[in-house]
């Protein structure tokens, strides 16, 4: 290599993007996804003692498929043959093969098949790979956005490893930008461009587990920086980002106040509000998961039985949020807070709970009545366990009165249904079991 070809190489690696120059070229470089490739765990127990599984890489962009497969193929002996499913047809992956066959026969050199997109290779082109998975000729390496149990062949999938990758936690994508500004060798280090945690804090919220999205934004914020005082402020990044910077954090009391309006307005049967309070959180960039966690506390806390179905729709909710993500998630979202703020309310199962729970917590609860023990085993019945139970299902209308409550708090009532909704009946039913 002359000085020229040298100075060429520096340039083209200055010039390339920051977050292709800050990629992790190792474990201890790659930030989050502590389960899959933390220190001990399995995989990467493999990979460092050079004994690799086929895998597919599953997880959203930027959560490090492709960063962790180039880890692999760097602290492996096996060589490392790139293949993209958009751009790679049957031909691409017959030669691949066959190159990987004549590395094993005459250098006893195995070859890694890294696939990105996977799940855009068709069923014959996935057919192809299986045998030479299956005997081990080649070690594939496949990435994907999708659900790989639904867009690859079950064939594939019974011959590979999942590996999922979850979406980058806030204080991963911390470190990750304050990294990238203190890196001299890669980063931006060398222009001292500072930047204050809460407007870090911005970036990690608005790129949403996203490392690619972080430091684009970073990169973007610095070139600003650099043209002014050297420092990225809240004002450089309104300038990138526009309206999606709100007056809201979500660590700090913002975060709290529009979860707490959202919360009472769904309670307050106002599903106006709920949408407003709902838009302000998205828009803010706040996790889809806490919001689905509001709701479905919302519908047991506040409707519980005066609307039962109100908790299945909650938790299809948050199912659904999590199998679709943004932005189609915020429509889910709206559908379960307005169906929260529309229902019949009633607080009588919350109540409940914290009347027996504070009297389990400060009473003499007594003992569990005899004939309501467990009595499945030899030599219960000795001691008295289950005998003169009363089975129900054996009375009229399925219903016998027997005491249930220790003896010590036996006049007690927890649950007080309401007038509400199907507590109505609820009450009615308890009412004629008392008559």
């Amino acid at each position: 290599m002359d000085l020229f070809s040298c100075t060429d190489d520096t340039l083209y690696k200055e010039q390339q993007p920051l977050a292709m120059r800050m990629r992790p070229r190792n474990f201890s470089e790659f930030f989050g996804q502590r389960t899959v490739a933390g220190e001990g765990s399995f995989l990467r127990t493999l990979v460092e003692n050079d004994t690799i599984p086929s895998m597919i890489i599953w997880g959203a962009p930027g959560t490090g498929k492709t960063t962790l497969a180039n880890i692999i193929a760097l602290q492996t002996k096996s060589i490392f043959s790139p293949l993209n499913a958009v751009s790679s047809g049957v031909a691409g992956i017959k030669e691949i093969i066959h190159e990987a066959a004549e590395q094993r026969k005459f250098y006893q050199k195995r070859t890694i098949v890294f696939i990105d997109e996977i799940h855009r290779f068709n069923k014959s082109q996935q057919d192809i790979l299986l045998p030479y998975v299956e005997n081990g000729e080649v070690i594939l390496i496949g990435a994907t956005t999708e659900n790989p149990y639904f867009e690859v062949n079950q064939a594939l999938l019974s011959r590979v490893r999942i590996v999922h990758l979850q979406k980058l936690g806030e204080l991963d994508l911390l470190a990750i930008l304050k990294q990238a500004l203190s890196d001299v060798e890669r980063g931006l280090g060398r222009e001292q461009i500072t930047c204050a945690n809460d407007e870090l804090q911005i970036i990690a919220q608005f790129a949403d587990g996203d490392a690619r999205i972080a430091l684009n934004i970073l990169e973007q914020a610095a070139v600003f920086a650099r043209m002014r005082t050297g420092v990225i402020t809240r004002g450089i990044l309104r300038e990138i980002l526009g309206d999606k910077i709100q007056h809201y954090d979500k660590n700090k009391e913002q975060h709290y106040d529009i979860a707490s309006a959202f919360i009472k307005s769904m309670r307050g049967s106002d599903p106006d509000a709920a949408l407003h309070y709902l838009a302000r959180m998205l828009v803010a960039g706040e996790d889809v998961k806490f919001i689905a966690r509001r709701i479905i506390i919302c519908a047991a806390e506040d409707i519980g039985n005066a609307d039962p179905q109100a908790l299945v729709i909650a938790e299809a909710a948050a199912r659904a949020v999590h199998f679709v993500g943004m932005p189609e998630a915020r429509i889910i979202l709206a559908q379960a807070a307005v169906y929260i703020a529309t229902a019949p309310k009633s607080n009588a199962c919350y109540l409940g709970i914290e009347r027996a729970v504070e009297d389990v917590k400060k009473k003499n609860c007594g003992e569990v009545p005899l004939y309501l023990r467990d009595a499945h085993y030899k030599g219960a019945a000795k001691l008295g366990y289950g005998v003169d139970y009363k089975y129900p299902h054996d009375y009229p209308n399925h219903y016998v009165r027997q005491q249930y409550l220790p003896l010590e708090v036996k006049n007690e009532r927890y649950y007080i249904p309401t007038d509400n909704g199907q507590e109505e009946r609820i009450k009615k039913y308890l009412a004629g079991l008392e008559k």
